[in-house]
């Protein structure tokens, strides 16, 4: 074979090659390229909390025990005495750490050395907030915030026995009972409702991380209560926020309906009542309202306390002037949180429910008088306070309008729970 020949095969096999070369590169090139692609997914996401890179630390995330101090804790991780101190004084203008209290979270970031001393204590005093000590180079205190989220949920129930009940059993927080209680504080007298009464009500409920932190406000519900609809919307004018009526009135009264959040109507107002510790029969001039020993009672109203003593019969009481025309007062105490001149607003504190003076058990007798003369309060018909404001009326409506349909389409479940 001449040179010529020679030097045209030598070409065809060298384009060869680099024909086969080329089509195979690409592939190769894109596999390493996919390779390295998953090798980059299988690399975690830093875990950031507290706005603080967790992957740098040793974390111990652990719970307050009770009688448990912040030294105690501090000295386990090796934090001696004088930075201690230090911490806690420097702490007062923030969060004063003698208030560190049991069942409360928190949190210790240690170095990642043999010593594991710690860089940062992080305490929780609830679900929203927590207080960071930056104990490395220099002592730094400074608070946080949780993101809150806020949703809008509903629920509905029909009532067997109690509200609280009702909600539980259809896997609503109770909490909400209570919302709802504060609701119609002067228009139900949650003690009487019976079999048969329903509600729907829209609610906010606030979320961290995706957990439920508990039950927000109720922005509008429709109780209906011995047959009677009472709706309620929540609105806000001249940055004051409240609960009114499908006519525009206000929910708020001068006097509580209950002198109790919660409890069990056990005796009314009557002329003739046979007595369970004298035995005899006599007029009951009040209303008994069961409840365990140390349930909170309220004022009804406004008023100064003009009475805090003891007597055989009623036992420890508080008795309240509310003005010329009104006063209450509150029998068999376990304990008076008010004294006498003291001024009260309705829903403040004044005793817990005892069993003190002629009672077989805990619990509070309402008495109510009107004009010096004793009265059944829960016949007694009290004018609102202030409707919404003629200004702010059709945004009132608005809002009304918004509401009920809402609440009118949540399903109602006849079935009792």
């Amino acid at each position: 074979m001449n040179r010529g020949g020679i030097l045209a095969i030598a070409l065809i096999i060298i384009g060869t090659t680099m024909f086969i070369w080329g089509y195979f590169q690409p592939n190769d090139v894109s596999k390493k390229e996919t390779e390295s692609t998953i090798e980059t997914d299988r690399i975690p996401a830093p875990i950031i909390e507290y706005g603080l890179y967790l992957d740098s630390f040793i974390v111990h995330k652990k719970i307050i025990e009770p009688n448990q101090f912040l030294a105690n804790i501090l000295l386990q991780y090796h934090v001696p005495y004088p930075e201690i101190d230090n911490l806690a004084k420097k702490s007062l203008a923030i969060f004063d750490v003698r208030k560190i209290a049991s069942g409360k979270n928190y949190t210790i970031l240690c170095k990642k050395d043999s010593l594991e001393k710690a860089q940062y204590f992080i305490y929780e005093p609830n679900n929203i907030d927590y207080i960071i000590y930056d104990m490395r180079d220099s002592l730094i205190i400074y608070k946080g915030k949780r993101e809150v989220i806020t949703k809008i949920n509903e629920a509905s129930g029909t009532i067997k026995s109690s509200l609280y009940q009702t909600l539980d059993d259809a896997n609503v927080s109770p909490v909400l009972a209570i919302e709802m209680a504060d609701v119609f504080a002067w228009t139900i007298d949650f003690y009487r409702i019976q079999k048969g009464d329903w509600f729907k009500v829209i609610y906010e409920e606030r979320f961290v991380e995706g957990k439920s932190i508990g039950i927000g406000r109720v922005l509008a519900t429709n109780f209906n209560h011995y047959n009677k609809d009472f709706f309620a919307c929540y609105f806000v004018q001249d940055s004051i926020g409240d609960y009114f009526d499908s006519e525009a009135n206000s929910l708020r009264r001068a006097f509580l309906k209950s002198p109790l959040k919660f409890g069990r109507l056990t005796s009314g107002f009557t002329m003739r009542r046979f007595h369970p510790v004298q035995k005899r029969n006599k007029p009951h001039l009040g209303t008994d309202y069961a409840a365990p020993t140390g349930t909170p009672i309220m004022a009804t109203g406004d008023g100064v306390v003009i009475a805090s003593s003891y007597s055989g019969g009623n036992g420890k009481y508080i008795k309240i002037k509310h003005n010329s025309t009104y006063t209450t007062q509150y029998l068999h105490m376990s304990k008076r949180a008010a004294k006498v001149g003291q001024h009260v607003m309705q829903g403040d504190i004044i005793g817990y429910v005892g069993s003190t003076g002629l009672a077989t058990g805990p619990h509070v007798c309402y008495r109510f008088w009107k004009n010096g003369s004793q009265t059944n309060h829960l016949k007694e018909d009290f004018p609102p306070s202030k409707p919404v404001e003629p200004k702010h009326l059709e945004r009132y409506k608005k809002q009304l309008k918004k509401y009920k349909t809402i609440v009118d389409k949540i399903k109602l479940n006849k079935i009792i729970l």
